[in-house]
């Protein structure tokens, strides 16, 4: 059990027995009969529009509802008996029609009503939703190709540590307009697959009516957003990444639903309660979202049957769990500082959530044995990312969420000479390392409207005119090797992982912002401009290289699967050492002084260069010559090597003992 290995934990035993039970409690109650909690889970099998071959199959869950009509061209859109539903049960309605009745590409709406009102809604297990480009209204559209999709290519077995690369399909074009799923795939896949990525995290997948909510304002669970392609495109897409050994994991949105009533679930059968809390504990008071009743075994099995579905139906590698701290606590965390233990243990929890996550772990992995899944947690609760039978939630990893908003602090407020190595250090390893972690410099979170990506804040204004190769900055100079430490650190001291956001790898400008009314309605910020980096004449080339090489140095070193060591922390001089996995890492934070033979204790051995930020490849002066072999001297019982260690710079040195 998790207080097993962290004594802190033992006064609240109790507490974690108790979630442990509920959860265990709840999986016996939704798996019934069958074999295991997955088989049991498979709504989107027996809700929505199902073609049998002989006849259209239309069901739905509302268990306050009086009648429910099928509104489509066929009737146009107008209430008809011929097409009531008859209910089942006290809580199902269903519906079946000729096969002639509707065909591939037809829309359709329900017409839900109960006592004192009704209102048109779209089905709660629709695969596909479509807005009309004029009156922006969706509707439900009947999809069932002739062909299904054939798959080409197995899913990559994994097990490697993952290196993601978080993408939004939506924003992932040049040009000022929404890109595709079949553009990402033929332009942007080969870029991730050159840069050595091996996992690819899709935002914004589920289908949600506003497209400048980044795709966290989930409306439709079970359909593919439309505005991107169809649910064979991105079948292509995951499959052509499936054929480069990529990993890819969806951003799933389990943490709240959208508000809207027309397009979601909210007052679906006329109640709030359906899927939600009652009164104000269903809203989210900071998204203007509904909050799901984890503790209503409808609800979750609905949940749990998303997760199969996406899995199965789209071959998706795993999850990232979206606000999972939110769902976590009943003030969904917000303003509040997790300062010790007590914190998580306090009665603020939602022990029903809890046991909800818990759950769709263990859905996942029984579906998917080899399936990735990552909780965003940013309270730090402990067993996020423990096995479920220890008492933890079953996450494989959780983000590192505080690692980003340090190091936007540290460069907001902190001048470059005062820079704390011991600090810096404590941040990026400072985990409960009983569970594993995903780090990261920046994601999409630092470079949203209102804030500034890293090498937009080091540069500012002078990315506009001072990324020339034939120009000499000293403010881009700092900013190239900065952004190349920063990464190069943050990578090397995780705890099992690294992400990094679409374009930021090689410094991509501005921020984000999606086109709305206080835009006029502009793609100018929802893009990626990617000409920047393909420019040989711009220093965004050098960044991108740096990555790529960062990148499969990590991979190709099985690195992350070591625990690094702390060797040298020279507050004055602002240098920090590190061994980790038969590695070597030097970081000079020092922004003008260079050291000659500075000397520190190592293990006694040949050292030889891997990886050096200053390389003129990427950017750098080229003051290290890397074909230098480095030999330890035994003096005063101690082996020690001597370096040449200039400003700003990140050093990666194998030993060759």
């Amino acid at each position: 059990m998790l207080y097993d290995g962290d004594t802190l934990l033992l006064p609240y035993k109790k507490i974690l027995l108790e979630r442990q039970l509920l959860t265990l409690q709840k999986a016996q109650l939704l798996q019934g009969s069958a074999p295991c909690l997955a088989d049991s889970c498979n709504s989107y099998l027996y809700y929505g529009l199902h073609y049998t071959g002989q006849e259209w199959v239309l069901r739905e869950w509302a268990p306050h509802a009086t009648a429910i009509f099928l509104l489509f061209e066929g009737n146009n859109w107008k209430k008809h008996t011929d097409y009531l539903f008859t209910q089942v049960g006290e809580e199902n309605w269903e519906l079946h029609l000729p096969k002639e009745t509707l065909s591939h590409g037809m829309l359709y709406k329900l017409l839900v009503e109960w006592y004192g009102g009704g209102g048109e809604r779209l089905p709660s297990h629709t695969k596909r939703a479509v807005q009309d480009p004029y009156s922006k209204v969706f509707s439900a559209q009947v999809w069932q190709p002739e062909t299904p999709y054939s798959w080409k290519h197995l899913r990559p077995k994994g097990g490697e540590p993952p290196l993601i690369y978080e993408a939004h399909i939506g924003m992932s074009t040049e040009q000022q307009k929404v890109s595709t799923f079949t553009e990402f795939r033929l332009f942007v896949l080969p870029r991730i697959a050159n840069l050595g990525y091996n996992v690819l995290q899709l935002m914004a997948i589920q289908e949600h009516p506003y497209y400048g909510s980044f795709g966290y304002q989930v409306s439709n669970f079970f359909a593919v957003s439309s505005r991107f392609g169809t649910p064979e495109e991105l079948k292509e897409l995951i499959d052509a990444a499936h054929g480069l050994g990529i990993r890819v994991i969806l951003d799933l949105v389990h943490s709240h639903s959208v508000s809207n009533e027309a397009e979601g679930l909210s007052l679906f059968d006329g109640t709030e309660y359906q899927y939600f809390h009652r009164g104000s504990r269903g809203r989210h008071p900071a998204w203007d979202s509904r909050c799901f009743d984890y503790g209503k075994l409808s609800v979750v099995h609905f949940l749990l049957s998303n997760c199969k579905f996406w899995l199965e139906e789209y071959h998706f590698d795993g999850f990232r769990f979206d606000g999972v701290t939110s769902m976590l606590y009943y003030d969904h965390g917000l303003g509040k500082a997790f300062t010790d233990y007590s914190l998580y243990f306090d009665g603020n929890e939602d022990n029903d959530a809890y046991s909800y996550l818990a759950l769709a772990n263990q859905l996942t992995h029984q579906v998917y044995g080899s399936a990735l899944t990552i909780a965003e947690e940013m309270s730090g609760m402990p067993g996020v990312a423990a096995p479920i039978q220890e008492g933890g939630m079953g996450f494989d990893y959780k983000l590192s969420m505080g690692i980003p908003d340090y190091w936007i602090k540290l460069i907001k407020e902190v001048p470059d000479h005062k820079w704390h190595v011991g600090d810096i250090y404590y941040e990026l390893t400072n985990r409960r390392q009983e569970e594993k972690t995903i780090s990261y410099a920046e994601s999409h979170d630092q470079a949203l409207v209102g804030d500034k990506t890293i090498f937009f804040r080091l540069t500012d204004k002078e990315i506009y005119t001072g990324m020339s190769v034939f120009d000499h900055n000293l403010v881009i100079d700092r900013a190239i090797a900065l952004h190349k430490v920063i990464r190069l650190v943050t990578i090397t001291t995780s705890g099992g992982g690294y992400l990094n956001f679409m374009g930021n790898e090689w410094g991509h400008p501005e921020w984000i912002d999606f086109p709305r009314m206080g835009n006029c309605d502009s793609y100018a910020h929802a893009r990626r401009q990617w000409s920047l980096v393909d420019d040989p004449n711009l220093k965004f080339k050098y960044l991108n290289a740096f990555d790529k090489a960062m990148i499969h140095f990590v991979k190709e070193s099985s690195l992350l699967e070591e625990t690094p060591q702390v060797q040298v922390q020279d507050i004055e001089k602002q240098i920090l050492v590190f061994s980790r996995g038969g590695y070597l890492f030097v970081f000079s934070f020092n922004p003008d002084k260079a050291f000659v033979n500075y000397h520190f204790e190592v293990a006694a051995g040949k050292y030889t260069y891997v990886l050096c930020t200053d390389n003129t490849n990427f950017g750098g002066q080229g003051l290290i010559n890397e074909q230098t072999e480095h030999f330890t001297q035994y003096i005063a019982q101690k082996n020690l090597i001597s370096l040449y260690i200039p400003p700003r710079i990140g050093i990666v040195l194998r030993s060759e003992q």
